[in-house]
């Protein structure tokens, strides 16, 4: 049976995954993008559960090496199609929502490193996604010309 530490141990890595998923998330819904809250923050909480179910939380469950490599090659690679599915192109053959696309692999990542536990790493990884997708737009406002079209806003 799974003891106190182990539950809150679960527990903290599935809501982190989930509260940083969804602060990402946030931010893509504060410039209307297709990507929001709830969809980064169940992308985050989905890798994280992908992961601690290869870990083995109970006593008597051991996964090996190589199965949680797998587990998070497979996240990895399938969350890159659900970010494959939010690009478009539009008529001029512009293509739009690629920022948003990388911010749902990302925060898969970001999952899975909430999953293994890497606090450290989940925090600075956390803060340099949101401090992108902040300040590089003005960046990229300011010193390239870049606006925000009408097909990056639709859902």
């Amino acid at each position: 049976m799974t003891d106190l530490p182990q539950i809150a141990e679960l527990a903290l890595r599935l809501t982190a995954a989930t509260v940083i998923g969804g602060a990402i998330g946030l931010n893509r819904d504060m410039h209307g993008r297709a990507a929001g809250l709830r969809m980064l923050g169940l992308v985050a909480l989905g890798a994280a559960l992908a992961t601690v179910s290869v870990l083995g939380f109970q006593a008597n469950t051991r996964f090996p090496a190589d199965a949680v490599s797998r587990v998070i090659q497979g996240v990895l690679t399938g969350v890159g199609f659900l970010g494959a599915g939010v690009i478009m192109r539009d008529q001029v053959g512009n293509v739009h929502r690629l920022n948003t696309a990388a911010s749902v692999w990302v925060t898969a990542a970001i999952g899975i490193i909430c999953g293994l536990g890497e606090w450290l790493v989940a925090v600075f990884g956390a803060t340099l996604v949101l401090l992108l997708l902040t300040v590089g737009a003005s960046i990229d406002r300011r010193y390239f010309g870049k606006r925000e079209s009408d097909a990056d806003r639709r859902d």
